[in-house]
Formats: C-alpha cells, sequence, structure tokens
C-alpha cells in the first residue's frame, strides 16, 4: 500500500510491523532498531543475509550518545557538517543497540536521514528505525515509491510516498581507526568534500565475509538486465549487437553505431545529477527488456568515484 500517512505509518512501526520510508537517498525498509522480531522482518523481507550490518536512522544528533559510546571528535565535526544527510559514521554501539543490527560486531552505522517525511516519523516514534534499501537482497535500490512496490509487493505493509530521492545513490559510510576517519562505503557525499571538513581520508577495500559496515559486498546493486562497465563504448560495442545493447553514458554521445539507443545521465554532464538518475534510469531499462546495458566509466572525480562503484558492482551479476 503506498500512502502519504505518517500517522498511520508510525502506527505500523509501533506494533512491530516493517514500513518502507523515504530518505535523501533511496528508500529504506524500517522497523524498530531496538526490536529483534522487527529486525528479523527487514532481514526476511530483504533475504538479507545476517552477517550484513544495517544502518539505524535516528532524528537528530542529540541522539548520537544514547546509541554510540565513543564519538571521536571528527565524528562530531562530520556529524555538524552533513546531518542531517547522506552521511553514515560507524562508531562503537551501546548495548543497549542489538547485535543483529550490527552483524554481530561492536560498531553500529548510524545516521541521520534529511528528508521531511522521515524526520516527521522519526519525531513520531520513541525509539530510532533501523533501514537498509527496501529491496531484496543485492538488487536495484528503490528512488522511488513504486520501485519498492514493483520490487516487494506485499512482502511490506506500507511504503510512505515521499516522491523521488533527491541524492539517488546511497550515504557515504566513514569509520574511525584512532580517531582518523575511514570510508567504507562512496555515496552521496564524495571524497572530496570530506577532505574539506577533515583533511584526509583513507579509502578502505570490501569485506566480502564479515563487512564491517553496509554495502561493501562485490555483488550489489545490480539491475535484472546484464551489465558490462567498459572505459568506451564505442570500442566495446563492436562485441555486440547494438541494436540488442542500450548505452548508458554521462552526456549523450554522437560516435555511437547508427541506430543504437542511448540513456544520458545527464545533459550538462553534472555528475551530481547523473547520481540522482542512476538508479532511477537502471529501473526503467529493466522494465524496457533490453539485452545488455553497456555503461560507460564516470570522470574518476567526485560523485563519479561512487557511480563507478555502484557500476562495478552491478556489472558483477553474472561472473
Amino acid at each position: 500500500m503506498i500512502s502519504t500517512n505518517i500517522e498511520e505509518a508510525a502506527r505500523l512501526l509501533m506494533e512491530g510491523q516493517v514500513v518502507a520510508i523515504p530518505t535523501e537517498t533511496v528508500y529504506g525498509l524500517a522497523g524498530n532498531a531496538f526490536s529483534e522480531p522487527a529486525l528479523r522482518k527487514i532481514f526476511s523481507v530483504k533475504q538479507r543475509p545476517h552477517f550484513n550490518p544495517l544502518i539505524v536512522h535516528i532524528a537528530s544528533a542529540d541522539m548520537l550518545p544514547a546509541i554510540a559510546s565513543d564519538i571521536p571528535e571528527k565524528a562530531k565535526i562530520l556529524a555538524d557538517a552533513f546531518w542531517p544527510g547522506p552521511l553514515t559514521l560507524v562508531l562503537p554501539k551501546n548495548p543497549i543497540v542489538p547485535n543483529l543490527v550490527t552483524g554481530g560486531k561492536p560498531t553500529v552505522a548510524v545516521r541521520v536521514p534529511n528528508h521531511p517525511m522521515s524526520l516527521a516519523l522519526l519525531r513520531s516514534i520513541p525509539f530510532p528505525l533501523a533501514a537498509p534499501s527496501a529491496n531484496l537482497f543485492g538488487s536495484l535500490s528503490p528512488t522511488r515509491a513504486t520501485h519498492v512496490e514493483a520490487g516487494l509487493g506485499n512482502l511490506v505493509t506500507m511504503v510512505l510516498d515521499g516522491g523521488p530521492c533527491e541524492k539517488g545513490i546511497e550515504s557515504t559510510i566513514v569509520g574511525f581507526v584512532y580517531g582518523e576517519p575511514v570510508v567504507y562505503r562512496l555515496g552521496s557525499i564524495s571524497l572530496e568534500e570530506l577532505s574539506m571538513v577533515v583533511g584526509e581520508v583513507t579509502l578502505l577495500t570490501r569485506d566480502q565475509h564479515a563487512p564491517p559496515a553496509p554495502g561493501m559486498l562485490d555483488k550489489h546493486y545490480a539491475p535484472k538486465t546484464k551489465l558490462i562497465l567498459c572505459d568506451l563504448i564505442s570500442e566495446e560495442i563492436k562485441n555486440h549487437d547494438p541494436l540488442k545493447t542500450v548505452a548508458l553514458v554521462l552526456q549523450k554521445r554522437d560516435d555511437l553505431p547508427e541506430g543504437m539507443e542511448q540513456v544520458a545521465l545527464s545533459d550538462k554532464a553534472d555528475l551530481d545529477e547523473a547520481a540522482s538518475r542512476l538508479y532511477d534510469c537502471l529501473h526503467e531499462l529493466d522494465k524496457q527488456g533490453w539485452g545488455l546495458i553497456l555503461a560507460e566509466r564516470m570522470p574518476d572525480i567526485g560523485l563519479g568515484r561512487s557511480i563507478n562503484d555502484r557500476l562495478e558492482r552491478a556489472a558483477k551479476q553474472d561472473e
């Protein structure tokens, strides 16, 4: 059921149900972060492995000390700069946070979402929300309420419709080693933006067996249609049928074979716009029944890195 009724969403959450909610990044599948039955419903609906941690969403930074037992100075600086917003901090957890949320790890991932409906919802209930993306595990993240409905159907009681997500890709996840920031997952805040606030940051490689934070598995964010990521579509298309293949590019190209369809993520080659449209475009291409999506690698700067990260993992679907 798609609805804009925040009060009804709050009632369902208070009863232990799970509800899909909008954020500025992607739609999340939310449940009481302190309730193990609600948490088990999230894992069950998503078919998500229990070793993969969830992100806890709170209404404001004032709630962080209730969730985290130690908050480094640079974590406070980042929270001041980017909350509410698409920044997730990984910090030592307080005992009140169930191990089911954290994948059995001593740290918890937490953020303040920047969406008026999710913030209003969080302020109306007496607990934070655990909310991974509202989709089946490993598949494309939803950026519209209709994406959630198409992907999860009656597995979710309610989808709170907050319109299309502004950022369009997940939050950037930052942890700390001896107080210094390390990036576990690239996302809607670029490395350059983080560095402007706290100085140099380190990007960690992904851990396939026991990820310390959500979104660190190699195979993830994948459309149903086979996707190949390449450096130059005009060369890669020589190995494929151009009439059964669609090109996903940053900006419209004039060097592709005649009759080959292309989808440009931004008319002005704007990487922020490209990131906001990425999943929405992939959802649409899935519905169109193409044999292959050829995605061209984005410039490796700013949010181009985050887009490339998602496309690299989407391309692993058939390996």
